[in-house]
């Protein structure tokens, strides 16, 4: 009978060390103001979730468990976890992330005249020569015949004003913007809302042909917080309709 008592006991003891708990806590900037989409990850489970835009979370985990916190722009940070935070909530603090500029060197004497500032800088002789000759070439009026169009030639219009002609290269493509989705978000983000994994890039696609405005993403090569959140709620507004078909299957 003791020894019936003793092990029952110790497992009693054993599942109160290890049962999970719920973990919650916020996430704040050193302006003290509240930081939305902060991805909260627990290390030994690997859980992910982000912060509403009030900048709470919530993740399942136990006393000694790490959380670790990342966020675009600001310095990853982590927090082991302890029974007042269980007992509690957890406060994060993010840092901004330092950011280099470039070093720009000013020429003393510069005035932006190309024709002035020419003068102060010292020239070679073959230099000197080949404005010389420039300035010689510039100076004679072309012949009319040379610009003429040719017996069927498209002619491009003359208008007033400055414009570029052709299609500016983007930095990013919508392969580009979808692997920062994933990667910033991660697959839990989708898998918790019942898209296998398989389907994730597809689903993504489907936000996108929604109408998700991603042009200046696109163009840049830089997907802001206000960015990330639009997408998160076209993620809500589309998600309904994206499983209608599977479920009149």
């Amino acid at each position: 009978m003791k020894l019936k008592l003793f092990f029952l006991i110790c497992s009693l003891f054993f599942v109160d060390t290890y049962a999970q708990e719920y973990i919650f806590g916020k996430v704040t900037s050193e302006e003290n103001t509240e930081i939305a989409g902060v991805t909260v990850i627990n290390i030994r489970t690997d859980e992910r979730v982000s912060t509403n835009r009030d900048g709470h979370f919530m993740v399942s985990g136990r006393v000694g468990d790490e959380l670790r916190f990342i966020k675009l722009g600001y310095e990853r940070t982590s927090k082991k976890i302890t029974k007042e935070n269980i007992a509690g909530s957890v406060n994060v603090i993010l840092v901004r992330a330092a950011q280099d500029i470039a070093e720009v060197q000013i020429k003393k004497g510069l005035t932006g005249d190309l024709k002035i500032d020419a003068k102060s800088v010292d020239k070679s002789d073959k230099v000197k020569k080949l404005l010389s000759d420039m300035d010689q070439y510039m100076a004679k009026k072309s012949d009319p015949r040379i610009l003429a169009p040719r017996g069927g030639e498209f002619v491009q219009p003359v208008t007033k004003g400055i414009f570029t002609l052709g299609k500016v290269k983007n930095k990013w493509d919508d392969v580009d913007f979808m692997n920062y989705l994933i990667a910033h978000l991660g697959e839990k983000y989708f898998t918790d809302l019942q898209i296998d994994k398989p389907l994730i890039q597809n689903f993504i696609y489907y936000v996108f042909a929604g109408g998700f405005e991603r042009k200046n993403i696109l163009k840049y090569g830089y997907c802001s917080d206000a960015d990330l959140i639009r997408f998160q709620r076209a993620v809500l507004t589309r998600i309904a309709s994206y499983r209608a078909p599977q479920t009149q299957k």
